[in-house]
């Protein structure tokens, strides 16, 4: 026998809403990330560091209308927003491995001066 893989509908005249959705969680995912690196770059003041942070919760509660658009099961939802959790504290993860390694290797830097 075949196994039968039941799915709901998603209804026509939700397409416009949910494209409209999937697109606002990429725009803001990557809103989020550029405010982060940019200010911890030293190109924008930290005082705009909120503004990544309200960009990731724009951008976790579209995701998650956006699987109840598409009708997700209860699993993938919880999925989902594990990401979201994780995506929040990548960059910071990134630039602190990059700290770290920066004051690390600082000291350890050979000159090789030539002796002609």
């Amino acid at each position: 026998m075949d196994a039968l893989i039941v799915r709901p509908e998603i209804a026509l005249d939700q397409f416009l809403p949910i494209f409209i959705e999937s697109t606002l969680v990429l725009v803001f995912g990557v809103g989020y990330a550029a405010m982060i690196t940019l200010s911890k770059m030293g190109y924008f003041s930290k005082k705009w560091m909120p503004v990544g942070y309200l960009f990731w919760v724009l951008q976790t509660y579209f995701l998650y209308d956006f699987a109840v658009l598409i009708q997700s099961n209860h699993f993938t939802m919880k999925v989902l927003m594990i990401t979201m959790v994780i995506y929040l504290f990548v960059p910071h993860l990134y630039f602190h491995l990059i700290d770290e390694a920066e004051q690390r290797y600082r000291d350890n830097d050979e000159v090789i001066e030539d002796t002609k």
